[in-house]
């Protein structure tokens, strides 16, 4: 509903103000292109050393090579490995292998204005005993970060919690056995204890969003825990991926269902992570793919989304976390433009801890909440989610290519090269 009530269903309205704004933009309210308060944080040596990393990720065929070698070599203990690649990819994008070894991460954040996200990067299992696991370790993040000042938020994946298998039949609407009954059940019995958890120590909870043909049985569970866990502030959180063509639509009709219930909505958004799993389905089961035919309709449909929520800030808190700077750059004019507090708690920024530090720092250095979204775990339990960071930003995206340049142009400025 907007504010007078009414719900919310056209988008047209939004799409030409979010042009409006962008169309308006002649003197940015932030300068992005600011190296030195991206890099403030880094000394001489770490930056020479963030150059060197950028610069061997840049190269297509080596990311390519080093995955398939890294993950043989971890998976057979192979001596060294472990230790290689804790001293280099993992430290650059993991907070630590344990919550105490994060701190100094977490503080050295926020020395920078910066908050930490924590994830417990272990990909998902198949056991109950590992699903059980998981949820313990979101309940000791979430009892860590009440201590903090600096740690708002806790991320988890719901197929770290439950079978993928099991939501996949939920979805395509399979009768439950006794068994997967019960299953299912151990499902909400720990997204509840999590949320539990969470509530009463005044932490929230961001839930990812994941396949397609599992998503539809993930908001189910996720809306379920923000009817009864949002009614007075938002703890919980789905995850949007608007690069899908039904999203921004769902997003609309989440809020308009959240107001009709009574609770506020958490929504955190991104483009997406499994494109090319989701287009490969589409095509070898032979139906239309979900996902937006081309970038400039992403673009379109995320920076509309991001719109509404601002538009509708006192009954939506969101995450808009994403390394593209023209949707970070519209939040924050948008914010600004309305004389809503660059602090304000239902508006937010999030960026991959070791990526995009110019976004980050600037918006911390201007006023902005901003997060970085740290994992932590045991590295050789890490390295699926590290080689996706080298894979999905390597010189193909040019997103590495980004970065590498951004710290050349540090260097330079810091007279080192």
């Amino acid at each position: 509903m907007d504010n007078a009530g009414k719900p919310v269903k056209d988008v047209e309205h939004i799409k030409k103000a979010v042009q409006a704004v962008m169309d308006g933009v002649k003197e940015p309210v932030i300068d992005f292109s600011n190296t030195e308060n991206a890099f403030a944080g880094k000394t001489d040596k770490e930056l020479k050393k963030a150059a060197w990393l950028f610069g061997l990720m840049n190269n297509h065929w080596l990311v390519g090579i080093g995955s398939k070698v890294g993950v043989t070599a971890i998976r057979l203990h192979l001596p060294f490995v472990e230790g290689v690649v804790k001293n280099t990819i993992f430290e650059q994008f993991c907070g630590g292998t344990t919550l105490l070894e994060c701190d100094k991460t977490i503080q050295r954040l926020a020395r920078q204005n910066t908050l930490t996200i924590l994830d417990y990067g272990a990909e998902a299992k198949e056991k109950e005993e590992d699903f059980n696991h998981t949820m313990n370790e979101s309940i000791r993040a979430i009892e860590f970060a009440s201590h903090s000042n600096s740690i708002p938020v806790v991320s988890t994946k719901i197929t770290g919690l439950g079978r993928f298998a099991l939501l996949e039949a939920v979805q395509r609407g399979e009768a439950f056995t006794p068994e997967t009954r019960v299953e299912y059940k151990s499902i909400l019995k720990r997204l509840d204890a999590i949320c539990h958890v969470a509530a009463r120590n005044g932490i929230a909870v961001f839930f990812d969003a994941e396949e397609s043909w599992i998503q539809d049985a993930i908001d189910h569970l996720v809306t379920v825990m923000m009817r009864r866990y949002n009614r007075e502030k938002v703890v919980v959180y789905n995850t949007f991926q608007l690069y899908r063509k039904d999203r921004l639509q769902f997003l609309i009709d989440s809020f308009n269902q959240a107001r009709e219930g009574g609770y506020l909505l958490g929504a955190k958004l991104v483009r997406g992570a499994y494109m090319e799993k989701e287009r490969e389905r589409a095509e070898r089961l032979n139906y239309p793919s979900p996902i937006h035919p081309n970038k400039a309709a992403t673009d379109d449909a995320y920076n509309t989304a991001l719109r509404f929520c601002v538009d509708n800030y006192q009954h939506i808190a969101s995450c808009n976390a994403s390394h593209n700077t023209i949707s970070t750059l519209l939040q924050a004019e948008l914010i600004n433009q309305k004389g809503i507090p660059r602090n304000h708690p239902h508006l937010n920024f999030c960026q991959l801890y070791g990526m995009s530090d110019n976004l980050t720092f600037n918006l911390a250095k201007a006023g902005f909440n901003v997060a970085k979204y740290v994992p932590y775990g045991p590295v050789r339990e890490v390295v699926p989610y590290l080689i996706r960071r080298a894979q999905e930003n390597s010189s193909v995206t040019g997103d590495m290519g980004r970065e590498f340049q951004l710290v050349q142009e540090e260097i330079k400025r810091r007279g080192l090269a």
